[in-house]
């Protein structure tokens, strides 16, 4: 077994594409308008039409953006005690540049870089256009 993909849904696909894309390096691998029955049955809805990015990083890991036309929401405010899928993470190369570009296009960062108490890893959390946590992590050899 291995991890597919993680989906996300957003409420502006463009916008998120500026930070997943744009700002953290996923490389768009299709994009897609969605409808019909098979995406009702599975999403147990009715009238779905829903647009989806797959979006991939250098290891060919997915992530999956969703921006639901048919049935629109806001974002809610979520915290890392969010019951279900809290966050996901990422490990990175260079965080501090990422923080840069994350910082110069207005997304909220929670804190300054922190190191493990093993010192292997500096890592932060970051929130993606929707405010959705994102564990960025830089592996210190």
């Amino acid at each position: 077994m291995k991890l597919r993909h993680v989906g996300i849904t957003v409420t502006d696909v463009e916008e998120s594409l500026k930070f997943y894309r744009d700002i953290l390096g996923f490389k768009v691998a299709r994009i897609m308008d969605e409808s019909g029955e098979h995406v009702d049955n599975f999403s147990a809805l009715k009238g779905v039409h829903v647009k989806t990015v797959k979006l991939k990083d250098e290891t060919n890991g997915m992530i999956e953006l969703l921006q639901y036309h048919s049935h629109p929401r806001t974002a809610e405010e979520n915290d890392i005690t969010h019951i279900g899928c809290s966050h996901f993470a990422l490990t990175v190369r260079n965080l501090d540049s990422i923080l840069d570009s994350i910082r110069e296009n207005g997304y909220a960062i929670n804190s300054v870089p922190q190191y493990s108490p093993d010192g292997k890893v500096k890592l932060t959390f970051c929130k993606d256009p929707d405010g959705a946590l994102i564990e960025l992590v830089e592996e210190i050899e």
